[in-house]
Parts: C-alpha cells; structure tokens; sequence
C-alpha cells in the first residue's frame, strides 16, 4: 500500500514539473519566434523590394515546421521529449543567427535557410502540447494540453509587439534594422533549450514507458507505421482530420485578411487589432476547451470548433467593405474554431493510440497539419489573385462541412471516445 502511494506521489510531481517546465518554455521561445515570424517577410522586403519574395518567408517558416516534425518524433521515441524538444528549440536558435548573417551580408538564400531553420522551433512548440499529455490521467488529459497550448498565448500577443524594439536594438548593434527579431529569438531559444534540458527530468515520454512497462527496444514507430495506425482508428482519423482541417481553414483565411482589409484602405493599426484579436481567440481560451474535453469528450469539442468556424467564414466572408469591427468578430470567431479543432483533436489523437507509436504519430499528424496550412495559404492567394475575399471563406465551408459529418458519424456510433 506504501509503495502504491509513493508510486502515485512520483507521478503527481513529475507531472507537475513536466506541465510547469514546457509552459515556461513555451512563453520563452514564444517571444522569440512570434515576432521573428512577421518580421522576416519584412526583411525580405526591405532588402529586395519584391512582395514576391517577401511571401516566400512565411513558406520557409511553416515548411521547417513540417519538415522537422518527423525527424523530432524520432528523436522522442530513441531519448525522450527532452532531447526532441531541447533539439528543436537549438536549431531554431541557429537558424536566428544565420538570418541575421544573412540579412547583414543581404544573401537570400542565407535569410530563407535560417526562416527554415527557425521552424523548427515551431515544430518543438507543436509537440510540446503533446509531450503535455505523456503523463496526463484519462480525465484530465484535454486539460494538461490546453495549458501548454495556453502558455504560448505571451509570446504570440508580445512578439510582435517588440518588433521595433528589437529593430532598433539591432540598429544601434550596427546591423539591419529588421534582424533584431532574429538576434531576439537565437538568445530566447537558446534559453528555452536549456530550460528544456536542465528542468525536463524525470522525461515524461521515457517515465510513461517506465510506468506502462513498456520497453525502449520494443516496437518502433515509424512514418508508414504512424499512417496505418491512424487509418485503422477511427478516433485517430477523426482527430487527425480535425486538426489538419481546423489548421487549414484558420490558415486560409487569417494569412488573407491583413491584404484584404489593406487593399479595402483600412489603416495598420486597425489591421494589427483585428490580428490581435484573432490571435487571441486561438490561445486564450484554450484551457475552456480543454476542461470541455474532459467533461463531454473530444469529439463533442470537435462539432462545437466545426459549429464556430462555420459561423467564422459565413461573418468574415459576409462583412462590408467598411466593417471593420465585423470582420474582427468573424477573425476571433476562427481562432476560437481553431483552438477547439487543435485541443480537443490533439486530445482525442493522444488518446487513441498505444504509448509506443505516440510519438511518430504526432509527428505525422503536425508534418500533415503544417504542410496542409503551407499549401492552403498559397492556394488562398490564388482564390484572392483570382476571385475574391468573400469566396475564400466559402471555399473554406467544405472541408468544415466534412468534419462535421464526420463527427456527427462517430458521435453517433458505439466507439467510446
């Protein structure tokens, strides 16, 4: 009975460390790659004067997400979400430094290898949500990861905020203005690295191994593996489709709006407010939807997100040329479909797959969701280039449409979810 409790006692604490250590981490390198992210379009800009090549910028940044997902979900299956995390946020760090080398030098391909570079802090910050729920209890694992996801919240609203700031530390440094951003995040990076590797112990991903009586030199997971698992699954499909379709659709829409309300004469500042309100309704009300997770389970959360982006595209895509005030409504509506489609589906994925195979399948799941978002954005400027504001958001209906019948599908059947 003593040693029952004591078992209990461990896993309480390494839990509470494991959820402490990746929010602070997640606010550290939050402030550093929120305001690196905007920052180097304009760089970009600013060196070539061309909006083409300044476009460029955000594909780097969400292709080194994408590409990075897999080869960190290895990590984590051969040492641990300490070394996987602590990797992610090092190679962001140097990716910081070579943009700035290369925005000093002006070498293009130097600027767009480190955007790429950064993204692999992103792909670190994406897994940290499930590395969240390596020790979670069956009743608060929505919770646990809605937390993580909620401590990015600093840093996304901060960020941006800082960039003159940093651009004019940068100046007084003798280097372009718009690489202070860069130089921020190689430092913050840096420290959440070793946040990550001094504080992350005992490491939750080997501990549930531990606990699970599973061995490190049994079945590994892989790619092909983490693909068949899920097809097999009809809670894992269904919480992978709600996160690539809430990415995409939040993605589409929100990379489109800034050019669409600038085209319309609708001032920066209006611009960054109905940014910041979006953004806020994507982290802000995170721990909501993940206590509605826990209390109604995923799937419900998934037809609520599906309910919310329906009414985001309908508001956004309805909104008058001068309604600004509007727009904002439709844009927070899409970051709060957004968080609901993320937690509950992210919840609901870490749930219905073995311990063994957690890490490659959440791996796939963010190469998916973030190679989905890079190509969806790109497309939304041909819907834009092409046809209008309006039609994008009714284009973005059908895959929400889809979600929800899918869900309706299994909220009906007997599978226990």
């Amino acid at each position: 009975m003593r040693v029952s409790t004591d078992r209990v006692g461990l896993h309480l604490e390494v839990r509470k460390n494991t959820l402490r250590t990746l929010s602070i981490a997640q606010i550290i390198s939050g402030l550093g790659v929120a305001g690196a992210v905007p920052a180097g379009a304009l760089l970009v800009l600013e060196i070539s004067g061309s909006e083409a090549l300044a476009g460029l910028a955000q594909t780097f940044s969400v292709l080194g997400s994408a590409l990075m997902a897999i080869p960190l979900a290895n990590l984590t299956q051969r040492g641990g979400r300490r070394t996987a995390l602590a990797t992610g946020y090092s190679i962001g760090a140097l990716g910081g430094m070579v943009t700035v080398v290369g925005g000093a030098a002006r070498l293009f391909p130097l600027i767009f290898l480190g955007i790429l570079l950064v993204g692999a802090a992103s792909a670190a910050s994406y897994q940290s949500r499930f590395a969240a729920t390596d020790l979670a209890e069956e009743h608060h694992r929505g919770r646990d990861l809605s937390y993580v996801v909620w401590a990015g919240t600093v840093g996304s609203v901060l960020g941006p905020n800082l960039v003159g700031f940093t651009s004019s530390m940068a100046h007084s440094l003798g280097l372009p203005r718009l690489t202070g951003p860069y130089l921020v995040a190689c430092v913050m990076l840096i420290i959440g690295a070793l946040v990550i590797f001094i504080f992350l112990r005992p490491d939750p991903y080997l501990f549930s191994r531990v606990e699970a009586q599973i061995s490190l030199t049994g079945r590994k997971g892989s790619t092909r593996l983490a693909l068949k698992t899920i097809r097999e699954s009809k809670t894992a499909s269904l919480a992978l489709l709600a996160i690539v379709v809430g990415h995409i659709v939040m993605g589409s829409i929100m990379v489109m709006t800034p050019i669409y309300m600038h085209h319309y004469q609708d001032s920066l500042s209006i611009i960054g407010l109905v940014i910041s309100v979006h953004i806020a309704g994507m982290y802000a009300f995170s721990p909501l939807m993940g206590w509605l997770a826990d209390k109604f389970g995923p799937p419900k959360v998934i037809l609520l997100g599906v309910l919310i982006l329906l009414a985001a595209a309908t508001i956004a895509g309805t909104a008058p040329m001068d309604g600004a005030g509007i727009l904002g409504a439709g844009l927070f509506l899409l970051g709060l479909g957004w968080s609901a489609t993320l937690v509950a589906g992210s919840t609901l994925l870490a749930k219905s797959v073995p311990i063994e195979l957690r890490p490659s399948v959440q791996g796939t799941s963010d190469l998916m969701m973030n190679g989905a978002g890079a190509l969806a954005g790109a497309l939304s400027g041909l819907v834009i280039a092409f046809g209008s504001y309006g039609l994008l958001c009714a284009l973005a209906l059908v895959p929400v449409l889809g979600l929800g019948l899918s869900t309706i599908r299994l909220i009906q059947s007997d599978i226990k979810v």
